[in-house]
This record gives structure tokens, sequence and C-alpha cells, in this order.
């Protein structure tokens, strides 16, 4: 592809300017030191091999140790994991980069193996997934879950609160929730997994409302400018669906643009699946939000350009090409072909399939 290509420009998102509109997309390794859940050494390798992408969000990172639902996911909870995300944050800017963090909370997407005390797993209501987690070395059906009490939720929002001040703590440039892929946000918004009769379940708005406080909260402590949330209106991913999504979606859209949130990241189409597996107006979510869009799933660069011209995104968030391709960025310069990825390293391991894809350039210039 030639220089001019749209996804070279630079583009401003709040308070940074991005070099270029391509965005490394949250991506779970499972490379956490346990027990702590602290992220290894290798990630400040990582993460730094990848700094020439326009933003970096890192993999999503428990809230508490309640919100983990896989083994060995980092959290951002502790001193200790702090001090670790601050050595990632500390390359990247080194580097030149920018990098958000991604913050979540599983809800019933995990075991009981995971959770305080062998606890059963949280969420909106006690319905369980009909799918599989990995703890212990293998793949396991997901626990039972309990519905949270109403009491809980205050807590619930306050450890999204924490876990943002550490991130600040930890040099991150910005905060991205997790609202996508049926973790516990999304759980709560959706009308298959809330069954709830309360404050937080029945009507659109009610079920969107933990979603909503949590942007808020973690707004007010990074700043609007600096929080980015993910949403994902029509996957099925972990479990979920709702039966009529587009109104819910433009309902929390609309409230998201009133909290002047950076940017909305949106999975179209089925997490890591087809782009069009329900019918879903994206366009109704880009004319609601004044900030920023982020497209995600299945954007290969043709497709990308053709999206940023018709300004139909403003960024596109990659995956698997920047796990294979830590110089993505440069190949596209270049026209340079693309490593292939190695899908048996994407969980778990060490440096193999993490820290050695090849750059053009056999070997980095010395820092």
């Amino acid at each position: 592809m030639s220089q001019s290509t749209k996804l070279l420009e630079p583009y401003k998102l709040g308070a940074l300017t991005l070099p270029n509109r391509l965005v490394m997309a949250p991506l779970t390794r499972n490379r956490a030191v346990p027990p702590g859940m602290v992220p290894s050494p290798l990630a400040v390798d990582y993460y730094g091999q990848r700094a020439s992408a326009g933003l970096l969000i890192t993999e999503a990172s428990q809230v508490s140790q309640q919100g983990q639902g896989y083994q060995d996911t980092p959290g951002i909870y502790s001193k200790e994991q702090v001090e670790a995300w601050r050595k990632v944050t500390d390359r990247v800017h080194e580097r030149g980069g920018r990098i958000f963090i991604q913050i979540w909370h599983v809800g019933r997407i995990s075991h009981t193996s995971l959770q305080p005390n062998g606890g059963a797993p949280v969420a909106p209501s006690a319905i369980r997934a009909k799918t599989k987690t990995f703890v212990n070395g293998t793949f396991a059906d997901v626990s039972e879950p309990r519905a949270l009490e109403l009491s809980e939720i205050p807590g619930i929002i306050e450890d999204f609160k924490r876990g943002t001040a550490n991130a600040l703590a930890a040099g991150f440039d910005g905060v991205e929730i997790h609202g996508a892929n049926g973790y516990l946000l999304d759980q709560f918004a959706r009308d298959s997994t809330n069954k709830r009769t309360d404050a937080y379940g029945g009507s659109i708005e009610k079920r969107a409302q933990l979603m909503l406080e949590v942007s808020k909260a973690v707004a007010k402590e990074a700043g609007a400018d600096r929080t980015g949330i993910r949403i994902s209106p029509v996957t099925p991913a972990n479990d979920v669906s709702d039966s009529n999504p587009q109104p819910l979606f433009d309902h929390i859209v609309d409230q998201l643009n009133a909290l002047k949130l950076t940017y909305i990241h949106v999975i179209e189409g089925a997490t890591g699946g087809p782009r069009d597996n329900l019918a879903f107006d994206y366009a109704s979510l880009r004319k609601r939000f004044k900030q920023t869009y982020i497209a995600n799933n299945g954007y290969d660069f043709a497709l990308a350009e053709k999206v940023l011209e018709a300004d139909a995104a403003d960024l596109i968030a990659f995956g698997k090409p920047f796990i294979s391709n830590p110089d993505l960025v440069e190949r596209l310069k270049a026209g340079a072909p693309l490593n292939e990825w190695d899908k048996a390293t994407f969980y778990g391991g060490g440096a193999k399939g993490y820290t050695d894809y090849p750059t053009l350039k056999a070997t980095e210039p010395a820092e």
C-alpha cells in the first residue's frame, strides 16, 4: 500500500496525537505470573515491540480477584501489579508509543477455582453460561454463578474506579472499559442474561445502568478524554444475546456520548467470526457518538481503507496481525508481507509466539 493510505495518517484522540490510525486490539495472552497475577517481564518486551501502533490497548485486566475468569490473566488491583505495569508503560513511552489498559470484570464467565475462597462467580442473574473457560491448563465448563445482591453493586463500580486510579498510577495514557463479549457489564445489558426485577433489570434503561454508572465513575477518575469503552452489540460470545439490540445499544451510545468518552470501540458482528451474523445498523452508533469510533472485527487493510475513506470509522483495531507482526505499521508502510500467526501459542506459554516474531529488520536498533 502507498504512503498516502488513510491508515497511516495522524489522528487526534482526546489529549493524544496518534501517528497513525492503527489500533492494537486488546488480546488475552494468559502469561501473567501467579499467584499475584502480575504482568510478566516478557510483557514489557511484547508491548514495547508494538509501540509504533497508533494506540496500544492491553489485554483485559481484572479489577478484582472476583473479576478474573481465566488462568494467568493480569490484574490492576494490587501494588505489585501496578509496579509491573509501570515497566510496560515506561518501555512503550520510551519508544514513542501510547497505551491504554483494558479493565474488566468477567462476571459469570469464571470458575470457582479462580474466585475468592472458591466461591461462585457473580452475574446479574443466576444463569449458567453454556461456554468454557481456561483453568488449570485445560478448558472447563464455567461454574454456576450467583446473582449479585443490590448492595454489592456499588462495590463493583468502586473496583472499576480503583482499577482506573491504579492504571493512572502505572503510567497508562488512558483506560478502556470492557463492556463487550458477554462479560459482566454486557451480561447486565442483555435480556438473555439479565432477569432482574430491581433497579438494574427490566427496561433497556435499567439493564444499561451498570455499564453507564461504571463509565461515569471511570471517566470521573481518568478524565473523559482518557476513557474509552468496548461494546459488541450482536456478538454471541460467551452465550449472550438480546431480543432487540438496536434500541439497547442506541440508548447506551447516546448516554456514552453525553459522558463525552473519548471513544467507543465497536466489535462489528460476532467476535472473531462473521461480521454479518445479525442485522445491525452500526452507522446509527457512528452518528450518535460525536467523539472517536474505533471499528473492530475481521478487518484487513483493504476493508480498513474503504471504511476510513467512507468516514464510517476514525480508527481501525487489528488483533491477530499485531500478534505475529510487532512492526505491523512498518510492514504496511513498506508494502511488505506479514508473518503468519501461530494459533497454538495464543494462550499461555513463554516467549515463543509472544515476543519472538521477527521484524523486517532482523535486529532492532540499540536503545
